[in-house]
């Protein structure tokens, strides 16, 4: 794909999401400032789009989760997207190592009236999951992971300990333009999230499947397991 058709391809692709949220997902003031708020701050514009953001929803309302986990909070618009879904007694757990971050996801969290739904933890996460599952001892009713991809094999293992059977695990970017069929990348990212799904087929205590997606935020996909009764073979 040349320059040109690529150009034209994420035109298209940007204005199909453009129209499918302006009919489907109303304007919502909150939102639209939490990401002026992260881009006017200098974060990376990795947050999902606010269709992906409904998905997270929608997906939380049908499970009729209580208790989230997030890994990767970034400026805090996924956390809005989901804390939204949850009753007034839910928890989202969401784990953010970089401090600038945090504050900007704490400032929009607080803004959109949410805090009292937040345990929002500062630091790597691989340090900061063992006190997550010392201090948390009910289970984990969905686990959406979207922080750095290398780490992805060690998200993805401690989500296993966190579940519970009808759990849902979401993994976000990993498609990454098609390098995920890449065997031969030598992208840290990729060699991430390739064994990530990998640990994910070969786990006979998943079931999944993975979509790829287009829009506003480029090529991706997104990968959505769900922990079984029991282990079963594949």
């Amino acid at each position: 794909m040349n320059n040109v058709n690529g150009s034209t391809q994420q035109q298209t692709w940007s204005q199909v999401d453009d129209y499918l949220n302006a009919l489907l997902i109303p304007s919502d003031s909150l939102l639209e400032q939490a990401l002026r708020t992260n881009t006017e701050a200098g974060l990376p514009a990795h947050d999902v789009a606010p269709n992906q953001g409904r998905l997270l929803q929608l997906l939380l309302q049908i499970q009729g989760a209580t208790r989230v986990l997030e890994i990767g909070t970034l400026g805090g618009y996924s956390t809005i997207w989901m804390a939204r879904a949850l009753p007034e007694h839910g928890r989202i757990v969401t784990l953010e190592a970089e401090p600038r971050h945090a504050e900007m996801a704490q400032a929009n969290l607080t803004r959109a009236g949410l805090m009292h739904k937040i345990d929002l933890r500062v630091g790597p996460a691989l340090t900061t999951l063992p006190d997550i599952q010392e201090e948390y001892r009910e289970p984990f009713d969905f686990i959406f992971i979207d922080a750095d991809k290398p780490s992805n094999p060690d998200y993805l293992r401690w989500a296993l300990r966190l579940a519970r059977p009808g759990s849902l695990i979401i993994g976000d970017n990993i498609v990454r333009d098609g390098e995920v069929i890449n065997a031969d990348s030598t992208d840290n990212r990729v060699k991430g999230v390739q064994s990530f799904l990998k640990l994910i087929a070969d786990n006979p205590r998943l079931e999944a499947t993975a979509l790829q997606t287009v829009g506003s935020k480029g090529y991706d996909g997104f990968v959505i397991a769900r922990v079984l009764d029991s282990p079963t073979a594949k």
